[in-house]
């Protein structure tokens, strides 16, 4: 088992930058590749971004580009998201998830879920 939670999340005018964190506990966090998914009002949740186990794999949804930046610390079990220029089409509830094996963008090829944090930038 692997539990997951996420932190960070608030409300920030576009243009703003907040930085999410997803701690991790239960088995080794470096087995596991870790991503990013999000939920807006009314939509279904979808990919944002996702890291291998070592750093060197790295993927983003076209939307966040430039913008987000995902990184981890496996001796702090931690896994970030800096959020940069945000805009209001960012506002969402942000998960965390892990699977052991690779990265994937596809979302039921994660096996572990945090509890999501809401994140809302205000135009």
């Amino acid at each position: 088992q692997v539990q997951l939670v996420e932190s960070g999340g608030g409300l920030v005018q576009a243009g703003g930058s907040l930085r999410l964190s997803c701690a991790a506990s239960g088995r080794v966090f470096s087995a596991y590749a870790m991503g990013w998914f999000r939920r807006a009002p009314g939509k279904e949740r979808e990919f944002v971004a996702a890291i291998d186990w070592s750093g060197s794999s790295i993927y983003y949804t076209d939307s966040v580009k430039g913008r987000f930046t995902i990184a981890r610390d496996n001796a702090k079990n931690t896994v970030y998201l800096q959020m940069n220029s945000l805009k209001p089409e960012d506002t969402a509830v942000y998960y965390c998830a892990a699977r052991y094996s690779t990265t994937s963008r596809t979302e039921y090829e994660y096996r572990y879920w945090g509890q999501g944090t809401q994140v809302t930038v205000s135009s």
